[in-house]
């Protein structure tokens, strides 16, 4: 039985809610065999981030390289990103190892605020990795920065959507967690119109990483062989699980569970 390999290109999580960390546990979950590529080390728990290192472009080149060559990877994403100098570094060896489909979750700022990407970085963003795209998963924040204009009705958020997908990206899902409607509703727009999947709002404080979690699940589902519409709803079911699950860990915004008591998707193949 061949193992379906994902890959996500990420930043670490030292309290392990969100980044590399819920990314593999996200993959594992689905059953796909999870590789990392690490953009950068943060200090972080469920309260905030307390330092970011950076890693050197170079390594995440190489990093990128060894995975690349040895492993055929299904499906990939990216997550934080941080620096101009990292993103240019994460698409040439995109495009070197003609890797795809690509998900781009692009990290702007954690859940307690703290910024991850750095301004000159946002441009990079959508000079080169948005071009490359299968979908981009933006909650609305990161869409109103990304598009270049204010998000406040459906009506608003499908315009940034076809702005994004101007830029070059195949397809757009902007989530709604963002928003104050219940259900919460996810936008899909691709080349054949909008796809709308909604969900319970599940009112908790253990929402640590669900931007990871739901981009990670998306990816796995593609190198699962899903086509996007499915993987995305797939996605979606899950993380209403893991948020449905979380272990109340933490002092401040805590993790979600990877594992969640009913299993994922996959269990009915």
């Amino acid at each position: 039985m061949t193992v379906p390999v994902a890959l996500t290109i990420a930043g670490s999580d030292s309290g392990a809610g969100a980044g590399i960390q819920a990314d593999l546990k996200t993959f594992a979950s689905f059953g796909v065999y999870g590789l990392s590529v690490i953009t950068a080390i943060t200090a972080q728990n469920t309260r905030g981030v307390r330092a970011v290192q950076e890693v050197d472009p170079a390594i995440v080149a190489a990093q990128l390289d060894a995975v690349a060559e040895d492993f055929s990877v299904a499906a990939l994403k990216t997550g934080m990103l941080s620096s101009a100098a990292i993103i240019e570094a994460v698409a040439h060896g995109i495009q070197r190892h003609r890797l795809d489909p690509l998900v781009v979750d692009p990290v702007m700022v954690a859940k307690s605020g703290d910024r991850l990407l750095r301004d000159d970085a946002i441009e990079a963003l959508r000079r080169t990795l948005l071009p490359m795209a299968a979908v981009v998963t933006p909650n609305i924040p990161e869409a109103e920065v990304l598009a270049g204009r204010a998000i406040h009705s459906r009506g608003d958020r499908l315009a940034a959507a076809r702005a994004i997908m101007e830029l070059g990206a195949h397809a757009v899902v902007i989530k709604g967690g963002h928003s104050d409607d219940d259900p919460i509703s996810d936008l899909l727009v691709d080349k054949d119109g909008v796809h709308e999947y909604r969900a319970a709002r599940i009112v908790t404080s253990s929402t640590h990483g669900t931007g990871c979690t739901f981009s990670a699940a998306i990816t796995a589902a593609l190198a699962r062989g899903r086509d996007l519409p499915d993987a995305v709803g797939e996605a979606r079911d899950y993380l209403s699980r893991a948020l449905a699950d979380a272990p109340g860990l933490g002092h401040g915004h805590g993790p979600l569970n990877h594992f969640p008591s009913t299993q994922v998707a996959h269990a009915h193949n």
